[in-house]
């Protein structure tokens, strides 16, 4: 059987290949299991491992559902044979393959295996070109056996493959550390008793030169690991000369290993095994210190940066779990530490190795391993305090707190508040970079590492809170706030015990940029606050299914309303602490009657809760806040706050005394409107949570001055230099003038810079020209030839001092322009940011109250804006604008899952407004902007039909008429913005009207003059219909269709596609339609015959006949007749060297007899086709070609001569002139 099998190398033998040979019986089906037997081996070697896998266990269920030697036997001996493949993927396969049928298959032997492996790849005999893939044979083969799990059982076995990968470890340009590897390996499974009996002496030449290499120290530390009891110290000291593997001698050696397993690593970036096992035998040994010392900082670290270093910094990471408190201190407080800070400080170039995210990693499995605190902030402070310059060398967000415990968190974040207060920058590690060492770089003042250090701590802090991983308790929170608060706008005058925070002194005073940073930070974390859900498990839990509330404590109370009152309490306290900066008599007033109306508010909530009461809270204290920082605005924000209040809380049956005044929503909305102008993301929010509350008793005035944005008054500020507060009637985001006004403005500014550039540059000319005749310096035409007299020092200063007047006059006139015109640039921008953050409210209202009735008024303000959008300028806060318009218009307007139900009264102004709508989709140039005028108009329809199934309140009949003429359009026009996907739409959603469009749309089918869009007009049909039109449609479908283009063929398919589905339809729902006309005119497109073959085009006709029980007729396969005297003739032998006929170039001179035409005529053919060009030539080629096949079919007819090229014409013309004249 082995004999009679084929080797898949050969490849597999195919009957198309060759002659068919006689049937061979195999009632067995022993020649089917072979073939697949061996395919496996060829699926064995293929590049994806899941195949080798695969193919693995198939290899050995067939081998034992066979059950046969001679089948074990080939598999094991292609298996070896395959172990020296030249590709990796294909030994490994072989490799592992071979592994688990040993295991499997006990009977077959380990030492015959062995010998095979041995013999196979035998490395005595082998050359130079084969002895790389015989050393891998030996090497996988051995790798096999090892895996087998059978190779412990067989000990002469064990040591006959120990004794080849001794003598493979010599080949380390091909294997490197492989064979020590693997020899490691198979000392971890050894037993006691085999390694002292067998492998003892076999490895004693390995042991005792441990030292030499990393592998060779690697299977001494193995076995000393492994086999205590049998290398004791005594046969330590026979081996090494020494008792201990760390001591005074053996660190020199030690530290030459390591650093060639350091180098012998530098791709991978792993910590090679061997330097983890020297930490281990030295904490084993008790000489952690000496090892660390000697052959770590002085060893490792005396190379220059690079993979020694790296080694390092691994060691240390590895080392964090292992090492006690006492340990960690002098690891993390030496050289070690200071070198790895210069490496984070060196790394920040770009293109430069980072080893900062790997340490990060150490850093976090050791915290999330590690449950003792004390260690845990051993290792965070160390990190904390590795400073350059006061700055710590790790990121203020470093992740890695996520895992501390909550003792040690609360230590961490208290010895925190201690270093901002008192900076002690001598208890750091402070390193230095290469530059400042060599004193390229100055040194920097005690003052400046102090505010580096309290800007790392600020956001070090927040980061705690914003991270919602971190484990943390309300007190945590609420301290962190008070502390950042405090410092951010209050001094101490004296220490009391009432406020923690004065308990505590500074050492260095607070300069104004910390002030900034702080303050900054604090309204960020605020920011958080007010999005922070609750903190105890148990309220959640207490609450149930009710929604989870944000920005509120387990009590109810808001974190805002606790700072708040922290803030009044430090303003009460006058003796102890001083606000930086110092309240009026107003500024306090407000103060206090924004209190005041919070607790009337929070009592009024425990009454009768209410959103705009919640809304109105949440605004006070916000405001409130601010006015820590903006006194000024926040005490004109609060009057009208509490006035707006006044106005909502007013009974309704109450009379407005002024019916001028405008209503208490319209205040609160140009309250927000102010309030959005403000650049804090905080403000941004609370805008829009406060908006959704007073959603539902918005008025359309309200409404409106969220759309027209109308003034911009500007405010310039100490900290701010340009400040925006908004108010109604000035920018209008309704008009289509405003993108067109933009362009041309901008325009028009640009081309009056460059004329006024142009003036300017003349007056400055002429400027010149006048000190220099002043000076007698600029020569007239008339004594252009005389010599120039020399000026003398006075006259030569004078002239300088002119002109350096001069021109530092033009230099201030040039740089006020371009001041002027970036001022005009920010303040545009800042303009439009407003707008992007007045599209947040427009986009809250629409998600709250999207079933109102002033969501109508907002369908064409929205679509005006997109346009001019799309017209206006491209830049990135633009697109970004234009892109936020757009998606709340698609996605909140038109698919949004509330709408308008209640129209009654504005029927009329809502056919009108779609047919605006309509009428613009159809003027407009740009397909874009056309699609959302589309959709707004079928938002309008959807409104106008309401709730009922069918078209409700609007009128059918107009809405008919305003579509059929946007379908004419569509097809009549060739450049239209409409598209087939808008029409397909409105079908798909409103079948009702899609039935009054079918004479409309079946007219246009037939005599359209655009073919792409028949084509979309008849897919939209697939999925609209009605019983009345199925005929009618389908009659008008397949008229006069010729297969002219692709265009044609493909409205062809369309149309069947849709014949398909109405027939399926009708017989599925049983309507009484004569489909007797729809046959006839589909029998009538196959009369020739044409639409036998394969195709889509046929396939779906086929599928429609089918339908109506006619089937495609089969096609009959003829078989080629052979005669007997082809068979009997013998074929020719192709004589060597020659070409056949058909490679052979044909003759061109040679005339070419065509059927029906006389020689004559070809000779002339082929002489005019001579005197041609090259190109010329190419194509009569064609033609000849043509011409001939013609010639040997009968049946075509004889085709003429080629034409003649213009330039052969008047050749002959010229030839027969010249014969003319000399007759």
């Amino acid at each position: 059987l082995c004999a009679s099998m084929v080797d898949p190398e050969s490849g597999p033998v195919r009957p198309e290949d060759g002659p068919v040979r006689p049937a061979v019986s195999d009632p067995d089906g022993l020649l089917k299991r072979s073939r697949e037997l061996l395919d496996l081996f060829w699926e064995i070697a293929k590049p994806e491992r899941e195949t080798r896998l695969q193919a693995a266990e198939k290899l050995v269920e067939q081998l034992k559902k066979s059950g046969e030697a001679d089948e074990l036997n080939y598999a094991v001996k292609r298996l070896v044979n395959g172990l020296s493949h030249t590709r990796e993927q294909a030994r490994t396969g072989y490799s592992a393959t071979l592994a688990q049928v040993l295991s499997v298959f006990e009977e077959i032997s380990l030492q015959s295996t062995l010998d095979q492996i041995k013999e196979k790849h035998n490395l005595q005999t082998a050359n130079k070109k084969q002895i790389r893939n015989v050393v891998f044979g030996n090497f996988f083969g051995v790798l096999a056996l090892s895996q087998s799990s059978r190779l412990h059982k067989e000990t002469q076995v064990l040591l006959e493959c120990i004794k080849l990968l001794q003598t493979l470890s010599q080949y380390r340009e091909h294997l490197r550390e492989l064979p020590r590897k693997t020899m490691v390996d198979i000392l971890s499974e050894t037993s006691e008793e085999v390694f002292e009996e067998v492998l003892l002496n076999a490895l004693q030449t390995d042991l005792t030169c441990a030292l030499s290499s990393p592998e060779q120290l690697e299977l001494l530390l193995v076995a000393m690991q492994k086999f205590p009891s049998v290398i004791k110290p005594a046969k330590l000291k026979k081996l090494l000369g020494t008792a201990n593997i760390i001591s005074a001698n053996t660190l020199p050696r030690l530290v030459e290993v390591l650093k060639t397993a350091a180098r012998s690593v530098k791709k991978e970036s792993v910590l090679p095994s061997v330097a983890l096992d020297l930490l281990h035998v030295s904490l084993r040994e008790d000489s952690f210190e000496l090892f660390w010392k000697e052959a770590v900082i002085s060893g490792l670290l005396s190379d220059p940066p690079g993979p020694c270093h790296y080694l390092v910094f691994r060691l240390l990471g590895v080392a964090l779990p292992l090492l006690s408190v006492s340990q960690l201190q002098f690891v993390l407080s030496g050289e070690v530490m200071r070198r790895y800070g210069e490496h984070v400080a060196s790394a920040q170039l770009p293109e430069r190795f980072k080893f900062s995210p790997e340490m990060g990693e150490y850093v976090n499995s050791f915290m999330q391993s590690c449950r003792e605190p004390e260690r845990q902030l051993t290792v965070i402070l160390a990190f904390t305090q590795l400073t350059h310059q006061g700055y710590p060398a790790v990121p203020s967000h470093w992740k890695v707190v996520e895992h501390m415990e909550p003792k040690a968190l609360r230590q961490y974040i208290a010895w925190l508040k201690e270093a901002f207060c008192q900076p002690q920058l001598d208890k750091c590690l402070e390193f230095s970079t290469r530059k400042q060492r060599e004193g390229q770089e100055s040194t920097v003042p005690n003052e400046t590492c102090v505010f580096r250090f309290r800007k790392w701590i600020v956001p070090r802090l927040t980061s705690i809170v914003e991270n919602n991983r971190i484990k943390k308790d309300e007190e945590l929170v609420m301290g962190i706030a008070r502390f950042i608060f405090f410092h951010a706008f209050f001094d101490t005058k004296k220490a009391t015990a009432g406020i923690p925070e004065t308990t505590c002194s500074l050492s260095v005073p607070l300069d104004s940029t910390t002030r900034g940073i702080t303050s900054s930070a604090f309204y960020s974390l605020l920011q958080h606050l007010n999005v922070l859900p609750v903190l105890d498990d148990s309220a959640e839990a207490g609450a149930g299914s009710k929604r989870r509330a944000l920005g509120v404590m387990a009590d109810g109370s808001m974190w805002v309303h606790r700072l708040a009152e922290f803030a009044d309490a430090l303003l009460k306290q006058d003796a102890h602490v001083q606000n930086t900066r110092t309240f009026t008599e107003e500024h306090t007033q407000a103060w206090d009657s924004m209190l005041q109306s919070v607790e009337m508010l929070m009592k009024k909530m425990k009454k009768s809760p209410a959103p705009e009461h919640t809304a109105f809270q949440h605004l006070f204290l916000i405001v409130g806040i601010q006015m820590f920082m903006a006194p000024e605005d926040s005490v004109e924000l609060l009057k009208d706050l509490r006035s707006c209040m006044e106005k909502a809380q007013a009974k309704k049956s109450k009379k407005k005394k002024k019916e001028q005044e405008p209503h208490w929503v319209e205040v609160v909305v140009e309250i927000l409107l102010s309030l959005l102008s403000q650049p804090s993301r905080l403000i941004r929010n609370v805008c829009k949570t406060a908006f959704s509350r007073v959603c539902p008793h918005l008025t359309q005035p309200a409404l409106s001055a969220i759309l027209n944005v109308r003034r911009i008054h500007k405010h310039r500020t100490e900290d701010i230099t340009m400040k925006f507060i908004m108010t109604s009637h000035f920018i209008n985001l309704c008009y289509q003038d405003e993108g067109e006004s933009d362009s041309s403005d901008d325009d028009a500014d640009d081309e009056a810079m460059e004329e006024e550039q142009e003036e300017v540059d003349q007056n400055f000319r002429l400027e010149l020209m006048k000190v220099l005749q002043g000076q007698n310096e600029l020569a007239t035409e008339e004594d252009g030839g005389e010599d120039e007299q020399e000026m003398d020092d006075e006259a030569m200063m004078k002239l300088d001092k002119n002109l350096a007047t001069l021109f530092g006059e033009q230099k201030k006139k040039l740089q006020a322009k371009k001041d002027e015109k970036e001022r005009l640039r920010r303040e545009k921008m800042l303009v439009r940011d407003f707008k992007i953050k007045v599209l947040d409210l427009v986009e809250v209202f629409l998600i709250k109250q999207g079933s109102s009735v002033l969501v109508l008024g907002m369908v064409e303000p929205l679509l005006s804006v997109i346009e001019n959008g799309m017209s206006s300028e491209s830049g990135q806060q633009e697109m970004d604008f234009l892109r936020r318009a757009a998606a709340i218009f698609r996605n909140q307007l038109c698919r949004g899952k509330q709408y308008c139900k209640e129209v009654e009264g504005r029927e009329a102004e809502l056919h009108e407004m779609l047919e605006r709508l309509i009428g613009r989709a159809q003027k407009l140039r740009d397909s874009s902007v056309a699609l959302y005028y589309f959709s707004a108009a079928l938002y309008v329809v959807k409104v106008l039909r309401g709730v009922e199934k069918s078209m409700g309140k609007a009128d059918v009949e107009r809405v008919t008429n305003c579509f059929r003429d946007a379908l004419t359009s569509f097809m009549t026009r060739r450049k239209s913005p409409l598209t087939g996907d808008m029409f397909i739409d409105l079908f798909n959603r409103f079948p009702a009207v899609c039935v009054n469009l079918l004479d409309t749309a079946v007219e246009n089918i037939t005599a359209g003059v655009r073919e792409h869009q028949q084509v979309h007009l008849i897919s939209s049909k697939l999925s609209s219909y009605r019983t009345a039109a199925y005929s009618f449609l389908l009659d008008g479908c397949l008229q006069h269709v010729e297969h002219k283009n692709k265009a044609v063929h493909e409205r062809t398919v369309k149309a069947l596609e849709l014949c398909q589905y109405l027939v399926r339809t009708i017989h599925t729902q049983k309507v009484e339609v004569n489909l007797d006309p729809l046959r006839d005119a589909l029998r009538s497109m196959n009369a020739d015959g044409s639409l036998q073959k394969a195709g889509q085009l046929e396939d779906t006709y086929w599928s429609v006949m089918k339908l109506f029980g006619i089937q495609k007729p089969k096609v009959e396969k003829v078989k080629k007749v052979v005669e007997e005297q082809t068979e009997q003739e013998a074929p020719k032998k192709k004589k060597k060297g020659f070409l056949p006929e058909s490679k052979k170039r044909k003759n061109r001179k040679k005339p070419q007899v065509l059927e029906g035409k006389e020689a004559t005529e070809t000779a002339a053919g082929a002489g005019g086709v001579e005197g041609g060009k090259k190109k010329k030539k190419k194509k009569n080629k064609r033609k000849g070609q043509g011409a001939q096949s013609e010639a040997q079919s009968p049946n075509k007819k004889a085709k003429t001569e080629p034409p003649q090229s213009k330039k052969q014409k008047k050749k002959q013309k010229q030839a027969g002139g010249d014969q003319a004249s000399a007759e």
